[in-house]
């Protein structure tokens, strides 16, 4: 199965395509502790005259999977890796939670409405003009 879903599928993460590419062009420059891969163009510079970047996602492609380190790395806002240098997570760095918008597990505000009309919270009150 895993074949013909890097040929039909791009949603699922690396494709056919993407992996010749990753072949031919990149160099793989490490990995963070979710298993994504990152890589850099081995030869040349990119539209922003610097070598593009990019990551394989070991699962679903979902861009809040890239840890606080290599998303600098990937932004340009260092040159070099987490992997090459001692870099410490900060004290207010979290792990990892996955995006919930439209599920059941999304932030609900005390003063949301729900769709029936009725509050969330029993203290808020309306505002009425």
């Amino acid at each position: 199965m895993g074949l013909i879903s890097e040929i039909f599928s791009w949603w699922g993460g690396n494709t056919i395509g993407h992996r010749f590419t990753l072949w031919k062009q990149g160099r793989f420059v490490g990995q963070d502790e979710q298993g994504n891969r990152y890589y850099e163009q081995a030869r040349g510079v990119g539209p922003l005259g610097k070598p593009r970047r990019w990551v394989v996602y070991e699962r679903l492609a979902e861009a809040s999977l890239i840890p606080p380190g290599w998303y600098g790395w990937m932004h340009y806002k260092t040159d070099i890796p987490p992997t090459e240098t001692d870099y410490q997570k900060m004290p207010f760095e979290e792990p990892h939670q996955p995006n919930y918008t439209g599920t059941q597990l999304r932030y609900r505000p005390n003063a949301e409405v729900r769709a029936s009309g009725e509050p969330v919270a029993s203290d808020y009150e309306a505002w009425k003009p």
